[in-house]
């Protein structure tokens, strides 16, 4: 079993990214994938596909979200979207040197769960030279919780104002709307590192990911792969399988899985949803195009 360690990234702006890192035991690796995660969710919940993945000879680097997870300053808040943005490109630039430094570059994949799938879009379009492919697991790009009209007034009464620090809860405080499973239930009731709050200044550049990851499509040019679960109640499935209609890669493909709920780490095929990312892992990582 390869357990994975606890490493730091220092952004920019010198926040202390705080992330899980998988290494295979060989020395030669398939690829490595830069993994983003859901609003309220960080890597400690996606261990198992991790592992999986790192034993099939990928290396993971998987950085919490500032203010989320094992990053306790600044909880749930982020100046704006840009500071979201330059904080993936920088781990994404700092592996690309890595690999490219290493004698043998591996592709990189930039792989994202969620609402992390919105950030990701965006990444891809700003920065295609610095991934290989990107990898979309039950995107958030589509959702269907969504503000209503009052919940869209108040937020633009308080980008009005400049209130920017005060704190909205996340709507998404059933653990049923991620899984069926009662163990993952209660994991997630129960998680002492989970996101329940954001400030509006999240909330704002949350709004402009929106905009910008849907007029993403059109310009993701890299090879693309979604896996959708059939009975989410967070995603709208039929708006994202439009979006993705829209891609203009010509590499894409997307599997549903009709009996899952939102979160395919927490389903009891588990094994076999990470078995079929690995397979298209394989075919873009041992392609001679990259």
């Amino acid at each position: 079993m390869i357990e994975p360690f606890i490493q730091e990234f220092v952004a920019s702006d010198n926040y202390r990214l705080q992330g899980r890192v998988w290494s295979p035991e060989a020395e030669d690796i398939k690829g490595a994938i830069v993994v983003l995660h859901g609003i309220q969710s960080h890597s400690g919940w996606y261990e198992a596909s991790c592992q999986q993945l790192c034993e099939s000879g990928y290396q993971i680097y998987f950085f919490d979200r500032r203010g989320s997870g094992l990053n306790r300053e600044q909880r749930g808040d982020t100046l704006h979207w840009q500071r979201l943005v330059q904080d993936t490109v920088q781990i994404l630039s700092q592996v690309r040197f890595q690999q490219s430094s290493s004698g043998k570059a591996a592709p990189v994949i930039l792989q994202a769960m969620s609402w992390g799938a919105k950030l990701a879009a965006v990444v891809a379009t700003r920065r295609p030279d610095l991934i290989d492919g990107l990898a979309l697991l039950y995107p958030g790009i589509k959702a269907r919780v969504r503000p209503n009209p009052f919940q869209k007034f108040q937020l633009n009464l308080a980008d009005k104002l400049g209130v920017r620090q005060k704190r909205v809860a996340i709507p998404l405080s059933d653990p049923a709307l991620f899984t069926g499973d009662v163990g993952w239930q209660n994991f997630i009731r129960h998680d002492p590192l989970a996101l329940h709050k954001v400030t509006v200044s999240f909330l704002l550049a949350n709004r402009e990911l929106d905009r910008l990851a849907d007029q993403a499509a059109e310009q993701i040019e890299c090879p693309v792969f979604c896996q959708l679960a059939g009975q989410d109640q967070i995603i709208d499935n039929r708006a994202t399988e439009v979006w993705l209609d829209r891609v203009r890669s010509v590499e894409k493909r997307y599997i549903s899985y009709p009996a899952a709920r939102h979160t395919l780490e927490f389903e009891p095929q588990r094994e076999q949803i990470v078995a079929d990312y690995a397979d298209w892992l394989a075919e873009i990582c041992s392609s001679g195009e990259i």
